[in-house]
């Protein structure tokens, strides 16, 4: 039995047929052991537009470099780890669909601003972290022994933080700030939308103390409210209203 062979105009249906494009990714590279300086280095990749910018780093990873260095670990939004600059813009490389970035041209992907790099696309996170632990993100109350009930709330006092519980610490915002560029002391949005979460906790009574922290000169009255922290939010958290929030609730000492 001959074997069944596919005719040209076949081929060239079936080749129009195909979901996949060819993407260029513009990639920051920076290796401190190899130089002090970083460059651009340009990958040229077969993907579907529905595919994610996440997706791409990988294929450069596993089939063309396998020297790449980002952070990802969920790959669904929820941890955080993968944020960076994607065409110029904070994002969650798992969430950036190809085809909402315009692949027709190439892809720059850099590692996020105003934290020291490391490597390609990690940055060093420490200093984020040190202003979230320094607001005390946790559950304070006067009771020093383990409660005897459960701690009842009413859905009107939940509601009243629920938009900032919705952080997961991924840095977006911190880091598409213009103060914290220039000046890393600045607590930064994350910080402050972590002290709002528990300062308006009605079973919360640490609300002064962290107030107090956020008083200070690098606290929460650096907020120049340009919004950056506001578009650059994956979550959709309203970070600016949070922090202007705080700002009434230090004035008044109403919360």
């Amino acid at each position: 039995m001959a074997t069944p062979v596919m005719d040209k105009a076949e081929a060239v249906a079936k080749a129009a047929e195909s979901p996949y494009i060819t993407v260029t990714f513009r990639v920051r590279r920076f290796n401190p052991e190899v130089s002090a300086e970083a460059t651009w280095e340009d990958f040229q990749l077969e993907l579907d537009p529905k595919e994610r910018v996440l997706d791409g780093l990988h294929k450069i990873k596993w089939e063309q470099d396998g020297t790449l260095t980002f952070r990802r670990s969920c790959a669904h939004g929820i941890c955080g780890s993968d944020a960076m600059r994607i065409n110029g813009k904070n994002r969650l490389a798992c969430k950036t669909l190809i085809k909402d970035i315009n692949p027709e041209k190439p892809i720059t992907v850099e590692p996020i601003k105003g934290l020291t790099v490391l490597k390609d696309l990690v940055v060093d996170m420490e200093p984020f972290f040190q202003a979230y632990r320094d607001v005390m993100p946790f559950l304070i109350t006067k009771d020093t022994n383990e409660p005897t009930r459960e701690r009842l709330q009413s859905a009107e006092d939940r509601e009243r933080f629920d938009d900032t519980t919705k952080c997961i610490l991924c840095a977006a915002c911190t880091s598409s700030c213009p103060v914290f560029w220039n000046d890393g002391q600045y607590f930064g949005p994350a910080a402050i939308v972590n002290a709002h979460r528990f300062i308006f906790d009605s079973r919360d009574e640490a609300g002064e103390q962290r107030l107090e922290i956020l008083n200070d000169r690098d606290g929460v009255w650096r907020c120049r409210t340009t919004f950056n922290c506001t578009d650059a939010c994956p979550r959709g958290i309203e970070v600016t209203k949070a922090i202007a929030e705080v700002k009434r609730a230090l004035i008044t000492r109403r919360f």
